[in-house]
């Protein structure tokens, strides 16, 4: 049986490890890390999927605003390559959007295959005029409105407006491997 829950604390060295093995060491060098550096996810937005007492599938949300705009930037999503495919990375979607629309935000935005990501409601309109910090792929920068016009005006860079992670907080771990 899996379990979606909030991720905490002694998941994130099994969830830095699933991360490496699903997308690689370049993924730290992506612009929506950018974003992530040195910041807290946004509170109740961190999720884990445990299986037997190991992390399976991870996803977190993180606080972004453009132009004055509030937004989510979800990511990275990752499912461990022996359950890709069983739908355990549509679950984590579906309660990562859930939660979301629960705690009043008005949009999430990621970069990311749109193929996978339309089956969520995502798409590229709402974001023809906002950019990431850095180089991506226009065609796979895609944003979700939870509540409609959210990001009417949203324009230009996105940045970081998350709590800033203390030296030893959720990310410390990585942090000190790196």
């Amino acid at each position: 049986m899996i379990t979606i829950r909030d991720e905490i604390e002694t998941d994130i060295p099994a969830r830095e490890a699933l991360l490496d093995r699903c997308l690689g060491e370049r993924r730290s060098t992506k612009s929506s890390e950018r974003l992530r550096e040195g910041r807290l996810p946004a509170d109740g937005l961190a999720l884990t999927a445990e299986r037997d007492g190991a992390v399976v599938a991870t996803v977190r949300l993180w606080h972004v605003e453009a132009n004055g705009k509030p937004a989510l930037l979800l990511g990275p999503l990752a499912v461990s390559p022996e359950l890709q495919g069983e739908g355990l990375g549509k679950a984590m979607m579906r309660e990562a959007i859930w939660r979301a629309v629960c705690r009043g935000h008005g949009a999430i935005l990621l970069v990311g295959d749109a193929p996978y990501y339309e089956r969520f409601g995502f798409t590229a309109k709402p974001m023809a005029e906002l950019a990431m910090p850095g180089p991506f792929e226009r065609e796979r920068f895609l944003g979700l409105e939870l509540r409609d016009g959210a990001l009417r005006g949203a324009n230009g860079v996105l940045k970081a407006t998350g709590v800033l992670a203390p030296a030893e907080g959720m990310d410390g771990l990585r942090r000190r491997a790196a």
